[in-house]
């Protein structure tokens, strides 16, 4: 219990510096949200800057007060306490929690699907490159997967965007469901609703999967060679055992501890790694709220969108090291 103590206080540390440091470096982007909200006012209804400043100005009073320090005493107090101020730009005077709280299901939805897929894909390819190591089709699998994980994510969600959506026409373009599917919902049918959504966020999830898999699968592929080659296993053959029962309790459960803690971690980065791929979609996920405050200079939206990733990771990563001694009686700590 002792070393859970330690870790918990750690956490609580971490997350402290993350957020101080969030802070003061979103405090330290040029600009405001005052000047960037008059710039769009400027661009959208051709207003001279001087009026759109004055009127970018009736938003003051939901601009923080005094200096940066009591700023930041503030902003920490309120945090601890479940408050993220409230939205400059993105929807004036409305909670910053409010406004993350609707847009972090659509993002779970999206990047933990496609995380659960390519990761058990992944697992499964690896175990079978690991077999058939040095064959044709471990180098072919390896070479492939060594391109496709070097390709940016942005890059993949626009050849799929371009080719299945503009040219084939098969996937929506952008958004997160229809006008249709909204109403389907409101009288009762759920389904459709459902179908609906899983179309549109079909291709942010292909974006993710087509990067990421083979970084999965290389990573088993590696583990599986290594543990095939202790003793333990020559063990288990030379008993006798079946063939199912090697490769998934001595190689694959032993083979996919070192992901383990890879995959805890992917969790917690999942809302921060989403930000180009739903800007390309217009997925209003937690990608494409931060993105919008990073252009209005939404300060409370952005450290909130930012809060959220720190404390997802690190709550990852705690996690992990909750769950590797039961996965892993090796490396059990003494109460």
């Amino acid at each position: 219990m002792k070393w859970i103590y330690r870790r918990l206080i750690i956490v609580f540390l971490t997350i402290y510096a993350a957020i101080t440091i969030t802070f003061f470096v979103v405090r330290a982007m040029p600009g405001d949200p005052i000047d960037a909200l008059a710039q769009e006012l400027v661009w959208k209804y051709h207003m001279s800057y001087e009026q759109a400043r004055q009127l970018a100005m009736s938003i003051a009073p939901f601009l923080p007060k005094g200096d940066i320090l009591h700023q930041y005493i503030r902003y920490m107090i309120n945090f601890f306490r479940g408050n993220l101020g409230v939205s400059i730009s993105y929807s004036t005077g409305t909670p910053v929690i409010s406004i993350l709280a609707a847009a972090i299901p659509w993002t779970v939805l999206v990047v933990a699907t496609a995380l659960i897929i390519s990761f058990t894909v992944g697992i499964l390819i690896g175990m079978v490159m690991a077999y058939k190591h040095g064959s044709k089709l471990d180098s072919g699998l390896a070479v492939l997967f060594s391109i496709t994980r070097s390709i940016p994510e942005y890059i993949a969600a626009i050849i799929l965007l371009w080719v299945f959506a503009f040219e084939l026409g098969w996937f929506p373009t952008r958004g997160r469901y229809d006008y249709w599917a909204l109403e389907a919902l409101k009288h009762g049918d759920v389904f459709a609703f459902v179908w609906d959504v899983m179309w549109h966020a079909t291709l942010p999830i292909l974006s993710w999967i087509v990067v990421h898999v083979g970084g999965w699968a290389l990573g088993m592929r590696g583990s599986t060679v290594s543990v095939l080659g202790e003793d333990f296993v020559h063990y288990a053959v030379a008993r006798g055992l079946p063939s199912r029962r090697i490769v998934v309790t001595y190689v694959g459960k032993n083979a996919i501890l070192p992901l383990f803690t890879s995959f805890m971690l992917a969790l917690g980065f999942m809302f921060g790694g989403s930000v180009f791929i739903e800007y390309i979609f217009s997925y209003q996920g937690i990608g494409w709220v931060l993105y919008q405050a990073i252009i209005e200079r939404d300060w409370f939206l952005m450290m909130g969108a930012f809060d959220i990733i720190v404390v997802a990771v690190v709550i990852g990563a705690l996690l992990a090291d909750l769950l590797y001694g039961f996965l892993d009686p090796r490396v059990r700590r003494p109460a």
